[in-house]
């Protein structure tokens, strides 16, 4: 698949440190392109709930964890692990990075996280997002929605020197490496499904009921891995477009297209899992993404900063009922929204120079 629009910023630690100095500095100033695009800068001091990076393991056991922060056990617990190459011995480190955020958005070419930036990228009518209903002989039978997503890289984590050992860390540059209104299968089903031929069979009653029971594991602790077609209470993770054909809230539905642009991207080969024993030494592909590996933490409009049994992050599939408070009508007018994206990190710390 081409990505036909791309912004990269690659700065020295050090300058990296000045630009979020100033973004954090700024955050409190919302700013907007226009009337139809607003947004603003993420204040990663005061809206990032940086517990969910909890717990910190070292040697396979819990290290830090007074946050209380949720975890599955995502390799084996020993306490020396080994690298290959180049031939290492290290320390097993395991955490909770924040590396990535997405905005789901109503339109195309607007960027909520940055401020309100809007692009003018020359798309029809059918390209806004929406929320509808879908009518079978002339009685609304379900409430459809539609949404465009972008996706940033932000090693917040790495540019603050956060962990111990920077060779766990992301460590790419600053950069938007997806947008859904430059990627034809984002409003195309039939295209979306060649990217996945394997989703065609869950279609069926008996995979649909099978959701429950991932979003009743979701709501309890971590979705489950096997009933990799479901998203939990967020609904179906395919086909990986931007409609949600059973839309019960705008906090439902762009949990939903933030989980379904993590899927493609896995299903892409563009996204490589970070935890388990195979990704001790590096990344490795999983076409088939492991739910499991992320939390969502809402960034915008609202920041979910505060804890709601103990947590302000989610992990994928989890009911949105507590999270979405003060963000649906009639209380808010919001369709927008921004989150910041947790990935499970498994590493041998120490295994690389």
């Amino acid at each position: 698949m081409t990505y036909m629009f791309r912004i990269n910023i690659k700065p020295l630690r050090s300058a990296a440190m000045a630009v979020l100095a100033a973004v954090a500095a700024i955050a409190s100033s919302p700013a907007s392109a226009d009337s139809m695009c607003q947004g603003s800068f993420p204040n990663l001091i005061t809206d990032v709930c940086w517990s969910c990076t909890f717990p910190l393991k070292l040697f396979g056991q819990a290290a830090f964890d007074s946050a209380g922060g949720e975890d599955y056990a995502s390799s084996d617990k020993t306490s020396v692990c080994t690298c290959k190459s180049p031939p290492t011995v290290g320390i097993p480190t395991s955490f909770w990075e924040l590396n990535q955020m997405t905005d789901v958005t109503t339109t195309p070419g607007c960027f909520p996280m940055l401020g309100g930036a809007k692009v003018n990228v020359g798309v029809n009518a059918d390209a806004y997002g929406h929320n509808g209903n879908n009518e079978q002989g002339g009685m609304a039978q379900a409430r459809e929605s539609f949404r465009q997503v972008n996706l940033y890289i932000n090693p917040a984590m790495y540019i603050m020197g956060a962990v111990l050992d920077n060779s766990c860390m992301d460590n790419r540059g600053i950069d938007i490496p997806w947008v859904s209104f430059a990627d034809p299968t984002h409003n195309d089903e039939e295209l979306a499904n060649i990217l996945t031929p394997y989703a065609f069979p869950f279609g069926s009653m008996v995979a649909i009921g099978a959701m429950s029971a991932d979003a009743v594991a979701a709501t309890a602790g971590f979705p489950i891995p096997e009933i990799f077609w479901a998203a939990g209470s967020f609904g179906p993770m395919y086909p990986l477009t931007g409609t949600n054909q059973a839309h019960l809230s705008n906090e439902q539905s762009a949990r939903l297209q933030t989980t379904r642009v993590l899927a493609k991207l896995h299903a892409a080969g563009t996204q490589w899992a970070a935890a388990g024993n195979d990704a001790m030494c590096s990344y490795y592909p999983q076409i088939i993404m492991d739910k499991r590996q992320y939390k969502l933490q809402r960034l915008y409009p609202r920041p979910q900063t505060e804890k709601i049994n103990g947590k302000c992050c989610d992990p994928i599939g989890r009911t949105t009922i507590l999270t979405e408070s003060g963000t649906e009508a009639p209380l808010s007018t919001f369709r927008d929204f921004g989150y910041a994206i947790f990935r499970k990190r498994d590493c041998c710390s120490g295994a690389f120079p």
